[in-house]
Order: structure tokens, then C-alpha cells, then sequence
């Protein structure tokens, strides 16, 4: 699989943790490290991959494999499995259960579907969220609510994603929630977006919905400057 080639063959790539870390813009092509799992790509070629400078690169880098309490990995290894990634997640919503909607968003994360989350995954990932034009952030919405990838979205895949939100916003932002809510408002939205009434979503009813809808269309707008 082309994703897993492309993880198996950046052992030799040296830029990272030269220029990463040090958060300069000399990149050092030839040192030894001695206990490494996994080189990510050079600089030079995720900035062609994604949409990001070479310093927001390096500032990226630093957080994903950073020690630190809020880091992607607790070893620089360069890639986190889903029990890492969950585990990360929950310290951002401790007020809530989160772990079920972290493995959604691990899901989309990991395309090639290889059970772990690589630098390169994550950061193509937010370069889309943080950066792509409204129909890529659309397409990769569209993928985290298609939850067994087959094209389409059921009702029963929204009502799931939906819930795992509200599980992860936890009982204290909504001390008034009815145990229903979140499939009153699956219901109403999944009859917006199933024009045709055949029981699923599909990507073209996807994307026409939400480019119509002025809510959607203004959150979308939020991310732009986060980076």
C-alpha cells in the first residue's frame, strides 16, 4: 500500500529532528540517532505536500513529539496508535468522555488504515482542516462521518458521531440535555441532506447542504487563522 511504503522508506530522513527541534532553518542531512522507530518526510517535501511554511512545519514537529503532558507521543517516534491518541484527546475535554469521538478522528487520520497516526498523516490531515478550500474541508468532514468508508453516510452514522459530541462535551455544558436530543437533531439534518429520501448521504448531497447552509459555511471560517 502506498501509505505504508512511503512510512517504511523515511528511515533515512535526517531534516527533522536537525531543523525540527531546534526550530531553525539549517537542516542537518547527515547525523546517526540511535534509537529511532520512524524518520518523517524532509521539510522540502511536505511543504509541496501540504499548505504550511517550512517554520509552521518545524513548530508542528515540535508538538507532535514533544514529552510534554499534551504531546502525540510519549516517545519521539514519530507516529501514535489509537490508544495514545484517545488518551491525548481526553486531557483537552476532561469535563467529558471522549474517547469514542478520538477514535473517529483517529480513523480519519489514519487513511492508509494501518492503525497508527504518523507526522505525515497529521499533518496532511490539519492542512486540509486549517488550510484547504471549503470543498477539501467538506470531503474530509464527509470521510469522518462515513464511518465503515463506503461512499455514503446512514443515519445511523451521524446519530453515532453525533453522540459521541455530546459524550464529549460532557454533562456539565449541558446540564439540560435530554437523553433524545441528539437524534432530534440527526433527524433534522439528515432529511436536509437526504434529498433524494434513499436512506443515505451521499457526497454530493454532502456538499451541496452544507455550502447552503450559512452556519456551517461561518464555522468553516474559524479555522482559518489558528496556525
Amino acid at each position: 500500500m502506498r501509505g505504508q511504503g512511503r512510512k517504511e522508506s523515511l528511515s533515512d530522513s535526517r531534516d527533522l529532528d536537525g531543523s525540527y527541534d531546534q526550530l531553525t532553518d539549517s537542516v542537518e542531512d547527515e547525523f546517526e540517532l540511535s534509537t529511532v522507530c520512524h524518520r518523517p518526510e524532509g521539510l522540502e517535501q511536505l511543504q509541496e505536500q501540504t499548505k504550511f511554511t517550512r517554520k509552521e512545519l518545524q513548530v508542528l514537529y515540535r508538538g507532535f513529539k514533544n514529552p510534554g503532558a499534551l504531546s502525540f507521543q510519549e516517545c519521539p517516534s514519530g507516529i501514535v496508535n489509537e490508544e495514545n491518541f484517545k488518551q491525548i484527546y481526553s486531557q483537552f475535554f476532561p469535563q467529558g468522555d471522549s474517547s469514542t469521538y478520538a477514535t473517529f478522528l483517529f480513523n480519519a487520520f489514519d487513511t492508509n488504515h494501518d492503525g497508527s497516526v504518523s507526522f505525515e498523516d497529521f499533518v496532511a490531515g490539519l492542512s486540509v482542516i486549517l488550510r484547504g478550500t471549503v470543498d477539501d474541508r467538506l470531503n474530509w468532514a464527509f470521510n469522518l462521518y462515513d464511518l465503515n468508508k463506503d461512499g455514503c453516510i446512514t443515519k445511523e452514522e451521524m446519530l453515532d458521531i453525533m453522540k459521541s459530541i455530546y459524550d464529549m462535551m460532557g454533562k456539565y455544558t449541558y446540564p439540560a440535555l435530554r437523553e433524545e436530543a441528539p437524534r432530534e437533531h440527526v433527524e433534522s439534518f439528515f432529511q436536509k441532506m437526504d434529498r433524494n429520501k434513499d436512506g443515505v448521504v451521499t457526497i454530493e448531497e454532502f456538499m451541496e447542504s452544507c455550502q447552503k447552509d450559512e452556519n456551517i459555511m461561518r464555522s468553516m471560517q474559524l479555522f482559518d487563522n489558528v496556525i
